[in-house]
C-alpha cells in the first residue's frame, strides 16, 4: 500500500513539473487517501500484534 502511495506521489510530482495540474492533483490525491489507508492499518495492526502478546 505504501509502494502505491509513493508511485502515485511520484507521478503527481513529474506532472506538475510538466505542467499537467488536473494529472498532478488527481495523482496526488489517490497518494494522499492511500497513505492514510496505509496509515491506519499500520495502527490497526500494531494494535492487534499488542494484544495477541498479552
Amino acid at each position: 500500500m505504501l509502494y502505491w502511495a509513493a508511485i502515485f506521489l511520484i507521478i503527481a510530482l513529474l506532472a506538475a513539473v510538466f505542467g499537467f495540474g488536473g494529472v498532478a492533483s488527481v495523482s496526488a490525491g489517490i497518494a494522499q487517501v492511500l497513505f492514510f489507508i496505509f496509515i491506519v492499518l499500520f495502527v490497526l495492526a500494531i494494535i492487534v500484534q499488542l494484544l495477541r502478546r498479552s
